[in-house]
């Protein structure tokens, strides 16, 4: 793997050293992807909760996401990060791009200062799990399931205190565990936070993706279609998210902090 330049951009907030924090790597166009190996002990040497690696074909951009323990199939923040490099630095010229993925093509717009994301819809269904509220270690409301696991608590204070066990955790059926309120002491529409040890991050600080599923939750609940969320881990994060029935558009900020050089081949 030659040199190359290397991003940190901090996701779903618009103050530097709040966020989530995402690593963007770009590779040249034409260049094959380095192997997986590689790109996993990048991922791992960033030590962020997600690493995006970029690159520019024929087609168009594609992306690919590392979390320090291994590669997933959607990630929000990195996609968000990965399109104000883009935007900002290395094409200021567009608009709007679409990121090719796992998950199928990822449309990104700018809006003002923020970043339109278009993402898969993920709608939750109720879910007889006991083992969730025993992970949680808190009352639950409700159990929902989409590709993670979702209880619904009381109130944000209970979203704030949550303390699960992270190896039960891991051994849900489930990736992850979202806990999740309706936000009105936090003067927002709706609040979570989400663990996600599987993967090997024991909570991630602000995630787009686990919004494809509270979107149409919350939209069904509240009787809206946008909605304002915040996720209160200790780094905290603010999105705007928007269920038009068929995907689930994620809007937020970016800062870039970090701008560097990968020196190792």
């Amino acid at each position: 793997m030659p040199r190359r330049p290397v991003f940190v951009v901090d996701a779903f907030t618009a103050q530097p050293f709040t966020g989530n924090p995402a690593a963007v790597v770009p590779i040249d166009s034409g260049e094959p992807w380095p192997d997986e190996a590689r790109m996993q002990a990048v991922a791992l040497e960033m030590n962020l909760s997600e690493t995006a690696f970029v690159r520019e074909d024929a087609d168009g951009w594609h992306i690919r996401w590392f979390t320090p323990a291994c590669e997933v199939d959607l990630c929000g923040h990195a996609t968000l990060a990965s399109a104000a490099v883009i935007l900002e630095a290395l094409q200021p010229n567009l608009e709007g791009l679409t990121l090719m993925s796992a998950s199928g093509p990822l449309h990104v717009n700018r809006a003002d200062d923020r970043f339109v994301l278009d993402f898969p819809r993920n709608e939750p269904k109720p879910w007889d799990e006991p083992a969730v509220a025993t992970a949680l270690g808190l009352p639950v409301e409700r159990v929902l399931k989409s590709h993670e696991a979702v209880a619904v608590v009381a109130d944000a204070a209970a979203v704030r205190s949550a303390a699960p066990n992270l190896a039960a955790v891991a051994a849900l059926n489930a990736d992850g565990l979202v806990v999740t309120a309706p936000g009105t002491d936090e003067g927002c529409d709706f609040v979570s936070r989400y663990f996600a040890p599987h993967v090997g991050i024991d909570e991630d600080p602000v995630t787009g993706a686990i919004h494809c599923t509270l979107a149409p939750y919350w939209g069904k609940e509240l009787g809206k279609q946008r909605m304002h969320a915040r996720q209160l881990s200790r780094r905290g994060g603010v999105l705007w998210v928007e269920d038009t029935g068929q995907r689930v558009k994620l809007e937020g900020n970016a800062v870039l902090v970090m701008r560097g050089e990968l020196l190792v081949s």
